[in-house]
């Protein structure tokens, strides 16, 4: 039998934020969910002078979708900082079993917060994607949902339509 591959839209996404385990995005927008707390101007103001968190902006562009950086847009009409991504230095020395917060684990938590930004953002934007594995009948016999970038997807469909083509020769 001949299967075939298909990259689809995840319709139903999970959303990254509610399995947080790391890290707050703290946000003032009144209009749109773009985190996990709507707080005020202030209180965010208040966890950007505590030296006890660690820090990334957020930055929003609402424009027909919803994209979300920690290093700006060019557009000044549509974009501005909506808030800001954090963690706690205790946080911070419980997960990685230290005692101190080297440079070195700095670095790693900065790689961290922008990759659970972007990824939050991918979410907003439904870029999540998953594969089907077709019969010669355009039946479904496989898939899987939940990949933030189409190139997994089909690298991780492909390794499974190839299975199946294998072991029904």
């Amino acid at each position: 039998m001949n299967y075939t591959l298909e990259i689809v839209n995840d319709i139903d996404p999970f959303n990254p934020r509610d399995d947080r385990e790391f890290s707050t995005i703290y946000y003032s927008s009144s209009r749109y969910r773009l985190g996990d707390e709507r707080v005020s101007k202030e209180e965010i103001d208040r966890i950007i002078e505590d030296k006890d968190m660690v820090y990334l902006p957020v930055y929003a562009y609402i424009h027909s979708g919803v994209m979300l950086n920690t290093s700006g847009f060019s557009c000044p009409w549509d974009s501005g900082m909506s808030g800001i991504i954090a963690v706690s230095k205790d946080k911070i020395r419980r997960i990685y079993n230290t005692k101190r917060v080297t440079k070195k684990i700095l670095e790693q938590v900065t790689s961290r917060l922008k990759a659970e930004v972007k990824e939050f953002s991918q979410y907003l934007n439904g870029e999540v994607y998953g594969f089907q594995v077709k019969d010669a009948n355009g039946d479904i016999v496989e898939s899987c949902y939940g990949f933030y970038s189409e190139e997994d997807a089909e690298s991780e469909g492909k390794a499974v339509m190839d299975y199946l083509n294998k072991k029904a020769a």
